[in-house]
């Protein structure tokens, strides 16, 4: 298969590396400074691109795929505001657009045990819960995109939790978000649910950025033949 990254920083070179593991073919990068190569016969010849750059660019990036009608798969966050429109651009243009959060098999399968968790807790309102996140320095944005979608699921989950909110204020029906940044710190995320008798948590911590780069390369082999807004569960059909 033939791909085009758009995107050369950390996370750019590590699914550079999986994707010729794979046997795959790197025959564009597009990064800040070679923007003109959209229109380059190497990326135009792409059957798919993986897009990690920056969320001030992420959504220009998706419609310049699209003009051209390269496959998207999109690791970017930050960008959702105009998540609406990709999916109707996806509908309207038959297009296809993968997108998630966080592509680490790992995260998803720690994504399946949060709803899970959160189903058991609603019947248990003793217990109030939070979410906790740690990245490295250069991330941009603050909540993750992972912590966000483990609180949309705790919020589809449990009926006493409204809304999330960045911070340990607000109300009893608010789900805190605590986000730090250190160091290298790859992503760790943790759902705590506290009450006065106990403590229960699960977490996922990545050890590096490997688990990322070959859920994207996987994903990228999926959408081969597929049109539509496609997700993990899609793909791994949990």
């Amino acid at each position: 298969m033939k791909l085009a990254l758009i995107g050369y920083g950390k996370m750019g070179h590590a699914i550079e590396e999986i994707a010729n593991d794979r046997g795959h073919t790197i025959v564009s990068v597009i990064d800040v400074d070679n923007q003109y190569d959209f229109d380059s016969p190497q990326f135009l010849s792409a059957d798919v691109a993986i897009e990690f750059s920056q969320p001030r660019s992420a959504f220009t990036n998706y419609l310049k795929c699209f003009e051209r009608n390269i496959p998207v798969v999109a690791g970017t966050t930050g960008w959702l505001a105009r998540w609406d429109e990709i999916k109707n651009l996806c509908v309207e243009g038959n297009h296809t657009f993968f997108y998630a959060s966080n592509y680490s098999i790992g995260v998803n399968i720690f994504f399946a045990l949060n709803k899970y968790l959160a189903k058991i807790m609603n019947n248990f309102p003793t217990y109030d819960v939070r979410i906790e996140e740690v990245h490295h320095i250069h991330k941009l944005d603050s909540p993750s995109g992972t912590a966000i979608t483990l609180a949309e699921h705790i919020l589809e989950n449990i009926n006493r939790k409204k809304q999330w909110r960045e911070d340990s204020g607000g109300t009893n029906e608010d789900l805190p978000i605590l986000s730090k940044r250190e160091g290298e710190v790859a992503g760790i995320h943790e759902i705590i649910y506290e009450s006065d008798a106990d403590t229960i948590r699960i977490q996922h911590d990545a050890k590096n950025r490997k688990g990322f780069a070959l859920g994207a390369v996987l994903a990228a082999e999926f959408v081969q033949g597929k049109k539509g807004f496609l997700s993990m569960n899609d793909m791994l059909d949990f």
